[in-house]
């Protein structure tokens, strides 16, 4: 069911080549939101080999949001989010074979490693989505390495009443590549996943948003609308 104000018109469509420039993509497409990155190539080939070998021993579970089992299948580090009681429960520690990952992406966005307390490792079956959603408040900057398969990610605003400024748009992610989405991107946009042709695999690493008082996240202005959290991606 479309909100009323969603625009219906079809998302613009970024497909980016190996080894493709940042400023590549700003030259030759429209601008993307501040705060949304992305990185062809990320990985090599066979460091994505070494990812994936250790990703199948992972005790991978269908993902559940309040009554809904997802098809896709999840393992989380660090923290989890429980959607049943919307609350951050505890979680093993980031295993070792991740650890230099999450160096890699620190320094791409100039980050402490340390702050990035979370990982998630998905697996998406062929035809396996993701719905439309904003990731929960209590994490802030949002950091994705694809694997093994092709996916595309959809963007629009998070608003209705953004909708009628901003127009919708998607980005292929290429097997390797990695995105990073913070500041703009982040907050004020809502994101999906379009079902896999192939089988895919997302490593996601987020850090902590920092908290107000009484624990609560603390989120940024948001002018023209609520703060409401989807199922978080």
């Amino acid at each position: 069911m479309r909100p009323a104000g969603w625009s219906a018109s079809p998302p613009r469509s970024f497909r980016l080549p190996a080894r493709v420039r940042q400023a590549d993509l700003f030259e030759s497409s429209p601008p993307l939101p501040d705060g949304l990155r992305y990185q062809a190539d990320f990985l090599a080939m066979d460091e994505e080999a070494e990812l994936l070998q250790h990703i199948a021993t992972l005790p991978l579970r269908e993902a559940r949001y309040k009554q809904y089992t997802a098809r896709r299948r999840t393992v989380s580090f660090g923290s989890g989010y429980d959607f049943g009681s919307n609350a951050l429960r505890p979680a093993p520690p980031i295993p070792d074979w991740l650890l230099s990952l999450r160096d890699r992406v620190a320094e791409w966005i100039v980050q402490p490693a340390q702050a990035f307390a979370h990982a998630l490792v998905t697996e998406y079956q062929p035809g396996t989505a993701l719905g439309w959603h904003r990731d929960v408040p209590d994490f802030c900057v949002v950091v994705g390495i694809s694997l093994a398969g092709w996916a595309r990610m959809r963007f629009r605003p998070h608003t209705p009443q953004a909708a009628s400024r901003l127009d919708p748009f998607a980005l292929d992610l290429a097997p390797r590549s990695a995105y990073v989405l913070q500041g703009e991107a982040r907050w004020r946009w809502q994101h999906a996943v379009s079902p896999t042709k192939a089988l895919r695999y997302s490593i996601t690493f987020r850090t902590m948003a920092a908290k107000r008082p009484g624990g609560k996240p603390r989120l940024p202005p948001e002018p023209g609308g609520p703060s409401e959290e989807g199922s978080s991606g």
